[in-house]
């Protein structure tokens, strides 16, 4: 009777496995993965036609997918693949082009990845009325500028290029900021903090405690200031960890942000028109006549339709004759409720635009508190 040859176990077929051999198997993953990410690629574009211009919100978009790993990569980098994978198939059908408050590595350029994906192209501008500008020209399809952060609240440019420039908000994306103190330089040589002026402002405690004789000097963006402090010995930045990875700068503190919970806030710009999701959100710009109660008068609107407010912020008019009133509701402005309370507004308001109706996106995680 002839002897059963015995299943080589888990453990001898490890040791079995020789640098070469997994090597080998290496590569040939790696053109399987190619093939599997061009036939993805292919089968988006034949949906070409229920493919909708502006990509939904990625949040749990690929949860199932996720819910079969095993590791040991991460579930981020995993969601992170997935996301940009969708952008560059979606290109393939529609080229998107999608302008931000520059360079890259800002954090508008990484609200604007979050949002759109890798595969999308990326125009960087010098300011935040750039951004404006290119929507409005019609040389992207959208543009994303900063709206509110919760430490600095309302970014003043932001609103003061809704009231002389016709564009809708399509989207929002919340953004957790983690500043850090960058720089190629121990921190004891330190002369110089260069970042944007909200950075430096969210950092000021911070700032002050550890670095007290160091000037600050303000600067268009945080990537920019990440870009001088690497050519600069003596000079660092306020910057996201991935500007430091980008211009090759040591972290010489993380997440140096005074408060524990910093969230920028950012809106999609353009012409795009989102359809009502039974989560939404819809803004409004108005203007009222400069008298006692007006203000009470018109918020009455929204209080008799039973409107939630969730934004409230009172702006100066371009030409210096009053005031301009953004606020933001719950409800889409399709829905009957907020229907009657626009109508209700036109009458108390000398002035009134929707500025658009978008999905509420969900507040990120609360973010780790600074360290010292």
């Amino acid at each position: 009777m002839a002897k059963r040859t015995k299943k080589p176990t888990k453990a001898t077929a490890s040791k079995r496995a020789t640098p070469a051999s997994i090597q080998r198997d290496r590569v040939r993953i790696q053109r399987e993965v190619v093939r599997l990410l061009n036939r993805y690629a292919s089968l988006t574009t034949k949906l070409a036609g229920d493919i909708p211009p502006l990509p939904p919100l990625w949040q749990g978009a690929f949860e199932k997918a996720l819910s079969t790993s095993k590791g040991p990569l991460p579930l981020e980098i995993l969601d992170r693949a997935l996301r940009d994978l969708e952008s560059a198939s979606r290109q393939l059908i529609q080229s998107v082009r999608v302008a931000y408050l520059g360079p890259p590595y800002s954090y508008s350029y990484l609200a604007a990845i979050k949002r759109f994906g890798a595969g999308v192209q990326l125009i960087p501008t010098g300011t935040i009325a750039g951004v404006f500008e290119e929507v409005s020209a019609g040389t992207v399809q959208y543009g994303l500028v900063p709206l509110e952060n919760s430490t600095d609240g309302r970014v003043v440019d932001t609103l003061d290029m809704f009231a002389r420039v016709p564009v809708r908000i399509c989207d929002e994306v919340q953004l957790p900021i983690h500043h850090n103190l960058l720089a190629c330089c121990q921190r004891s040589e330190i002369r110089e903090v260069y970042s944007k002026p909200q950075a430096l402002s969210q950092c000021r405690a911070w700032l002050s405690k550890n670095l007290p004789a160091v000037r600050t000097v303000e600067m268009t963006s945080t990537a920019a200031a990440a870009q001088l402090a690497a050519d600069s010995h003596g000079v660092a930045a306020v910057a996201s960890r991935e500007a430091a990875l980008t211009y090759g700068l040591d972290i010489i503190a993380e997440n140096i942000e005074d408060r524990r919970y910093n969230v920028t806030r950012f809106a999609v710009i353009g012409d795009h028109i989102s359809p009502p999701t039974g989560k939404d959100k819809t803004a409004l710009m108005f203007e009222i006549a400069h008298r006692p109660g007006a203000l009470a008068d018109t918020m009455a609107s929204f209080k008799t339709s039973r409107i939630n407010l969730t934004w409230i912020e009172s702006f100066p008019m371009p030409e210096g004759t009053g005031y301009l009133f953004f606020v933001e509701l719950e409800g889409h402005q399709q829905d009957l409720r907020v229907k009657k309370a626009i109508t209700s507004l036109k009458r108390r308001t000398l002035r009134l635009e929707i500025l658009g109706s978008y999905p509420r996106s969900e507040s990120p995680v609360e973010p780790e508190t600074a360290s010292s």
